[in-house]
């Protein structure tokens, strides 16, 4: 699985977790040492998966370093396009 940053990462398993009577639930240790998750870290929260039923969490740093790329990316492949158009 590639990770958001762009390098490649395992898909693994790092154990289970409850929500607590107030909404909280503890992430793993391991879990933490390895994503570098601090408690000053600030964690997205999505559904998706399949019916929606399933929780995505991500660091917000991750997200905003991917959208970066994906913007670059796309200023670059517009600037493709017009010169394609031009060349006709």
């Amino acid at each position: 699985m590639r990770a958001m940053g762009g390098s490649e990462r395992e898909t693994k398993f790092y154990g289970s977790t409850t929500v607590g009577e107030r909404g909280q639930m503890v992430i793993p240790a391991e879990a933490r040492r390895d994503l570098n998750i601090t408690p000053s870290t600030k964690l997205l929260v999505f559904a998706g998966g399949p019916g929606g039923e399933s929780l995505i969490i991500t660091r917000a740093d991750s997200i905003a370093e991917y959208v970066a790329k994906a913007k670059d990316l796309m200023v670059k492949m517009e600037e493709m396009i017009k010169k394609e158009e031009k060349d006709k």
